[in-house]
């Protein structure tokens, strides 16, 4: 599991006086981006493999400006091409959940325009960082 923190701005929440849904999506990319740096692979537009075939997120509690959010981003699954991970976006001090998403992702080559298998490397990776999947023995 892979965790960052993040406190809500004031542009982020709307006229009812809570985070809009929207803002919800880009805490669960900016915890994305953070999980594959973690992981060593790069981040820039040149070395970016990964195109976003589903997201999802469920509403569970109300955020606020100035809310201290803890999100946790894990594997649940990885197949041949691609993979999920899982979001649960917590209030840092009483661990209320706020928020849990989902992210479908595809291994892709911009180049040529088409999906790629995920490489052993990556793959290791994220099965080291998975939820509830078994690591697979190195030999």
């Amino acid at each position: 599991m892979h965790t960052i923190d993040l406190t809500v701005r004031f542009c982020e929440t709307d006229a009812l006086g809570h985070v809009n849904n929207t803002s919800y999506f880009i805490y669960l990319e900016e915890a994305r981006v953070k999980f594959f740096e973690s992981l060593g692979f790069g981040v820039s537009t040149e070395e970016w493999n990964f195109i976003l075939a589903s997201t999802t997120c469920d509403f569970k509690a109300q955020g606020y400006f100035n809310d201290k959010l803890t999100v946790d981003t894990s594997v649940s699954s990885v197949g041949n091409k691609s993979f999920v991970l899982t979001h649960e976006v917590r209030r840092t001090e009483t661990k209320e959940l706020v928020a849990k998403g989902s992210a479908t992702l595809v291994y892709f080559d911009f180049k040529a325009q088409m999906t790629e298998s995920i490489p052993d490397e990556l793959r290791t990776a994220l099965t080291r960082h998975a939820a509830r999947l078994p690591v697979e023995s190195e030999s």
